[in-house]
């Protein structure tokens, strides 16, 4: 019994190593954009509701850990997280004060460019 438990744990801890992600060094890269969307003071619109910067950044977030299979880098996970809706095929679109409503994927791509500037 023992043998048999120590071999479901051993599966299971190797089955989360083995999951795809984004490559260690472009993972900053993801989290940041994360908090990017967490921390600023504009909206997000998905589906035709406008929701919080909170809001947003959990859902894409959820979408995230759904999607790490297929996400091998930070762009990826713009298209297949942060895009559009999987359910409506809708874009979803931020709004920032003072500032015009644009597609999300524009809007984060852009702040990705100024990251990896920084950075260099």
């Amino acid at each position: 019994m023992l043998k048999a438990t120590l071999a479901v744990i051993a599966i299971l801890f190797f089955s989360v190593l083995c999951l795809a992600d984004v490559p260690e060094g472009q993972r900053a890269e993801v989290r940041h954009l994360i908090a990017h969307v967490k921390d600023s003071p504009c909206r997000m619109d998905r589906n035709g509701t406008w929701h919080s910067n909170t809001e947003a950044a959990a859902h894409i977030e959820r979408k995230y850990n759904s999607f790490r299979d297929d996400i091998n880098n930070a762009e990826d996970f713009i298209r297949l997280s942060a895009t559009k809706s999987t359910w409506s095929g809708q874009h979803y679109r931020v709004h920032c004060e003072g500032e015009a409503i644009e597609n999300s994927a524009q809007w984060l791509l852009r702040e990705l460019k100024k990251y990896r500037e920084r950075a260099a």
